[in-house]
């Protein structure tokens, strides 16, 4: 793979390392000789084990593990160049995506919101100060397609468009403030596509032939995607094959 975009050894931190996409990132950043560190993230559940990965615990729930987190990011590797957020949720014990505006749940929508939104931009407050103020710097989190106002043509899931939706503009709103600090920073989101994992298990029948991927599969074309963009693309929210999704 390798990310030759950037021209120092990467120190790298991936929030959500136990889950399927969060997993590969670690793997393969953990096997990219460009790469010298890999800070791997989770709540609960076991992240990649290797000479260059450090586990840490992480809570998107809980700040204080947030902030505990990037601590010891900036105590033992002095800051990072790659951040990436690879969590997310769409179903779960008494979450599922809603169908009508009949079934919204205040309860839902707040926990879907706090994992999709809240989560990741309390990871930007306290990670993005880690990321250097001159040259390349890049901080990703995973979005989605369906997170696009301007490609809804279905509707439905609203608790989970309006979380990614809500992401995005978040994203563009880093970029412009950090922009004003590093020219070089990058702030993306990214869509996946399909991946199979457990969040994606029920929606897999309407999945085009070609188009349902390996988490390793994902995650080494969104890497690939990453190491195309430049300063110019920062805001932006991009798909597995590079191209970037309405606003």
């Amino acid at each position: 793979m390798g990310l030759l975009s950037f021209s120092e050894p990467i120190r790298a931190a991936v929030i959500g390392a136990s889950g399927g996409i969060g997993r590969a990132f670690a793997e393969n950043l953990a096997a990219d000789p460009a790469v010298g560190a890999v800070l791997a993230t989770a709540r609960q559940g076991a992240v990649p084990e290797g000479e260059r990965i450090a586990p840490l615990r992480l809570d998107l729930e809980e700040e204080a593990s947030i902030a505990a987190a990037a601590a010891t990011a900036k105590d033992r590797l002095g800051g990072l160049d790659l951040v990436i957020v690879a969590t997310g949720i769409l179903r779960g014990p008494g979450i599922d995506p809603e169908k009508s505006f009949r079934q919204l749940d205040s309860a839902v929508m707040a926990r879907v919101l706090a994992v999709n939104t809240i989560g990741p931009a309390l990871v930007a407050r306290h990670f993005l100060p880690l990321l250097p103020r001159n040259g390349r710097a890049i901080l990703a989190a995973l979005s989605a397609r369906v997170g696009s106002i301007g490609d809804n043509a279905l509707g439905g899931w609203h608790s989970y468009r309006a979380s990614k939706a809500a992401l995005n503009m978040l994203i563009r709103n880093f970029a412009i403030e950090e922009a004003r600090r590093n020219a070089d920073a990058i702030i993306v989101g990214l869509h996946p596509g399909t991946v199979a994992t457990d969040l994606s298990a029920p929606f897999r029948r309407s999945v085009a032939d070609g188009r349902l991927f390996t988490p390793d599969e994902a995650a080494r074309r969104l890497l690939a995607t990453l190491d195309g963009l430049a300063p110019a693309d920062s805001g932006g929210v991009f798909a597995y094959d590079g191209q970037r999704l309405p606003d």
